[in-house]
């Protein structure tokens, strides 16, 4: 489909990332799932974005199954949110400083009130919510720049945030980006996340709908069905 996805499992990719922030390299810590793909198919600009992106990880049960589909071998789903409290654990034992942008300014709040608790050490340089104009988005680089943390966790939505990660690292902000979408919402409390038992079963994004229908609907079943064609269509072309 004309994107690339690295074969790496949740360990591969933390101890890859973590390579990042000792050799003092900017990252953009990429995760793509049907819906990313489906901005791909019709965003050439997206599209670059994600495959300049230093790590690409499968964010999606349907990304890891279309790609072993199509032939390619990608060991398991590495999911965002997960991802994200595994580098929060990593900072917390080896001193790593973190800035957390985006949501609203109660969902950082109690987020961080969170994140005291649970990872105590954890140095938090900066943080700044999610809503500002274009004006504002060269002050909020230069805080970050100014901040130079290790890692930056951008919770604005796709595909804003991959352009304005693209935008701070090509003006040279040179920490790992990581974009987490909605992330901050559930770790705040303020969104539930799917059981386990859905989580392991690959039904995450039924829970996500049930509970937020109006905004969800059309992304997982319309985006789904849109991505279940764009699979198969990959699929006769690989055998003609």
């Amino acid at each position: 489909m004309g994107v690339r996805i690295d074969p790496l499992t949740m360990a591969e990719t933390v101890a890859a990332t973590e390579q990042f922030v000792r050799d003092k390299k900017p990252l953009h810590l990429m995760g793509v799932n049907a819906d990313k793909l489906n901005q791909c198919a019709t965003d050439e600009a997206i599209k670059k974005i994600v495959n300049e992106s230093e790590i690409i990880n499968a964010d999606g049960a349907s990304v890891v199954l279309a790609a072993r589909y199509l032939g390619y071998s990608v060991p398991e789903r590495v999911a965002g949110i997960d991802l994200m409290q595994e580098l929060l654990h990593l900072a917390n034992e080896k001193g790593y400083s973190v800035y957390f942008f985006g949501a609203k300014e109660e969902v950082l709040t109690d987020m961080l009130a969170i994140f005291k608790k649970d990872y105590p050490n954890l140095l938090v340089v900066g943080h700044r919510n999610g809503y500002f104009s274009s004006e504002e988005e060269e002050t909020i680089q230069e805080d970050i720049r100014e901040k130079n943390p290790d890692f930056v966790f951008v919770g604005i939505t796709s595909p804003k945030k991959e352009y304005l990660i693209q935008k701070f690292m090509d003006n040279g902000v040179n920490s790992v980006f990581m974009g987490v979408g909605g992330s901050f919402d559930v770790l705040s409390g303020h969104i539930k996340r799917a059981p386990m038992w859905m989580q392991k079963a690959n039904l995450e994004w039924l829970f996500r709908v049930a509970n937020e229908p109006k905004r969800l609907f059309k992304r997982y079943f319309v985006g789904n069905a849109t991505f279940i064609k764009r699979v198969i269509h990959e699929k006769r072309k690989a055998k003609k």
